[in-house]
């Protein structure tokens, strides 16, 4: 099957062309997701990043957050399994980046683009693995860009360079995380002060008091055209930047010292967070809609990159012991849910995950306004990495 390019369109309606597609794939996986959900899982992380690599032997020609998510994911395959075919394919589409000197292709540590960080989390179990040092040249030249990075006055990165004192969901998986185990790793500890800042302001500035979800981005001074006059809050709550945040803060409690004092601020940002979105887990099919507090609104739909990072981030937050046993629970409908609608396999058995948002943003554009219209006018896809990474790591997680 050929990668599905649509627009987006009423839930219910995008349900109906997924369903209507591989209905014998549908019901073998349904069946033996109802019989056992952690063996189901490990199959189909197997089957998901076999498709990934016979799809596209070279990841990505651009060193790019998406490619680091979805070799992340390949990457913590190859350990769980212990296969090397798995890290040689991480190792091989990471060196078309990183040179003997630590300089990586592509990236511009002067455009201060917190996307850029991601894909750097691969380079620390590369070197682990391999002790080359080049890897560990390009972990320092990524952190020298967070040494640099423009910060509000409070002390947040900016998103961008070109989106001046504003901080986006989306930026803290793209840098936190990278930055927590460089931390671990090589001793930088007084970074964690700062990771947990940039995790705090983003939840103090972020979070709705009603709804306990979080708006899609900040901007400290207010001057937006999205920025709500008042708060700063952009208008609407997009499921995969609160997908991307739950992702980074559970990711970061990997690494974040327990002695610490600001991991018990951090622990209760993520156990307030998950309460929220198990709230508006949609009750039929486990997923999650692409503006989560509007399920019936038209337009709106089931969108499979945030559910996917929904599952991952809760079974991996009751997995370490900071969620409660029943968010497992939560997880499983949601895989569930991803497995029966949102997954196909073709003749040649490669497998697809439908449903994804292809991409979205605030600003630069005069369309990208955070509105609800906006939000569900983006383009959806199918394979797009951001949803199929997200789709691995949940597979991983709940085959554990």
């Amino acid at each position: 099957m050929t990668a599905r390019r649509a627009r987006a369109r009423p839930g219910a309606a995008v349900l109906a062309v997924l369903l209507a597609a591989g209905s014998a794939h549908r019901a073998a996986a349904q069946g033996s997701a109802a019989t056992s959900a952690a063996p189901s899982a490990a199959r189909w992380s197997v089957r998901m990043a076999e498709s990934v690599m016979r799809r596209h032997p070279v990841v990505s020609v651009r060193w790019d957050y998406t490619a680091g998510l979805v070799l992340l994911a390949i990457d913590r395959l190859a350990r769980e399994t212990g296969k090397a075919r798995y890290a040689t394919y991480v190792q091989e589409n990471m060196d078309r980046f990183v040179a003997p000197d630590g300089s990586i292709r592509t990236y511009d540590a002067r455009e201060h683009n917190l996307d850029q960080i991601n894909q750097g989390r691969l380079l620390f179990p590369l070197y682990a693995r391999t002790h080359d040092d080049r890897y560990r040249k390009a972990a320092v030249l990524l952190r020298e860009q967070l040494r640099e990075q423009p910060r509000t006055s409070e002390g947040g990165f900016w998103h961008k360079q070109i989106y001046p004192n504003q901080m986006w969901l989306d930026g803290l998986y793209m840098a936190e995380p990278f930055y927590a185990e460089f931390a671990r790793t090589f001793g930088d500890t007084a970074a964690f002060s700062d990771i947990a800042l940039q995790f705090l302001l983003a939840a103090r500035h972020t979070r709705d008091a009603r709804t306990g979800l979080f708006y899609h981005a900040w901007d400290a001074t207010r001057q937006q055209p999205w920025a709500d006059p008042n708060t700063g809050q952009s208008p609407n709550f997009w499921g995969r930047a609160v997908g991307w945040y739950l992702m980074g803060a559970i990711d970061v409690l990997d690494d974040f010292p327990a002695t610490h004092p600001d991991r018990a601020a951090l622990v209760a940002v993520v156990r307030d967070l998950a309460g929220a979105v198990a709230k508006v887990q949609d009750p039929v099919t486990g997923l999650w809609y692409q503006v989560l507090d509007q399920p019936s609104r038209a337009g709106n739909y089931l969108e499979a990159s945030a559910s996917s990072m929904f599952v991952y981030a809760l079974a991996k937050g009751v997995r370490l012991g900071v969620l409660d046993p029943r968010f497992r629970e939560v997880a499983e409908r949601g895989y569930a849910g991803l497995v029966a609608h949102m997954v196909t396999v073709d003749a040649d058995g490669l497998v697809s995950l439908h449903g994804i948002c292809q991409v979205a943003g605030l600003g630069g554009k005069a369309r990208r306004d955070g509105s609800f219209a906006y939000y569900v006018s983006e383009p959806v896809v199918t394979n797009d990495y951001k949803g199929v990474g997200a789709f691995i790591l949940a597979s991983l997680e709940l085959g554990r």
